[in-house]
């Protein structure tokens, strides 16, 4: 299984070639600022829908004969089906009983949650302001295309966001640190300048894993002492965007979480 790297044409397309070309006719590159980029998750970050994906791996887990409690769900949203569904029920994402499950999650995410999902406030409005500082953006995400790209419309910001990092698989789901050292590549910038934006503890941890400093936001139910290891925590977009000329992302001398 691979990563499926999807990137539009358009400026953020434009602006890693215009680096790349720009540095390849250079022999030295004293004054040149190295590429910068921001990575985003999208679920419980940009969109409120951590419930709905509890909810659609209970309801699954019920039709399959498993009857699990959203109390032990909900924890576990964000670390991947690939873990998720083991720490559960004790099956692999991979063996009959796994794929059968998973397709029923997916079916049930999409007719019965994916239109009660709402994007957080000022969405569109951070991640302009991220590219305005200088900053090429991607998202990352397990979701399938078609879910990633109606959440993306959703939070009005799929012609900004058009590097999208994606697991190649309908079955299972990559480390989310696999991801973002895709999500670098595509944008040919370096961990030491790159700021990873998520809402668990998950998140901060493949940061960490792939050399990147971490932003949390609470919005997607996790507490500060849960997210302990991100670079700063926010409640949500709209704070980021209200404190954002004191953020690390306006500090261009900011040094990875090690």
């Amino acid at each position: 299984m691979s990563v499926k790297v999807l990137v539009e044409g358009g400026l953020f397309a434009a602006r890693c070639r215009s680096y790349n070309n720009h540095a390849s006719k250079l022999t030295t590159v004293p004054h040149m600022e190295e590429p910068r980029a921001v990575i985003f998750d999208v679920d419980g970050t940009l969109v409120d829908s951590n419930d709905a994906h509890a909810k659609a791996w209970v309801d699954a887990l019920e039709a399959c004969g498993i009857p699990i409690p959203y109390s032990r769900v909900w924890p576990l949203i964000g670390m991947g089906a690939e873990k998720l569904l083991p720490e559960l029920a004790g099956i692999t994402i991979t063996s009959p009983a796994g794929r059968k499950i998973n397709h029923a999650r997916g079916t049930f995410f999409e007719s019965r949650y994916l239109w009660t999902i709402r994007p957080f406030p000022h969405v569109r409005t951070l991640v302009q302001r991220v590219i305005d500082s200088g900053y090429m953006p991607a998202v990352i995400s397990n979701s399938n295309q078609d879910d990633l790209d109606f959440l993306l419309r959703l939070a009005d910001v799929g012609d900004l966001l058009r590097v999208r990092i994606l697991s190649d698989s309908t079955i299972t789901a990559r480390p989310l640190s696999d991801l973002m050292f895709a999500a670098l590549q595509a944008l040919h910038a370096p961990a030491s300048g790159a700021i990873a934006i998520g809402d668990t503890p998950y998140d901060i941890a493949a940061a960490h894993r792939a050399g990147v400093s971490a932003i949390a936001f609470r919005c997607g139910g996790w507490k500060n002492d849960d997210l302990a290891g991100a670079t700063a925590i926010y409640q949500d977009p709209a704070e980021l965007l209200s404190r954002f000329d004191e953020s690390v992302l306006c500090d261009r001398a900011f040094h990875r979480v090690g």
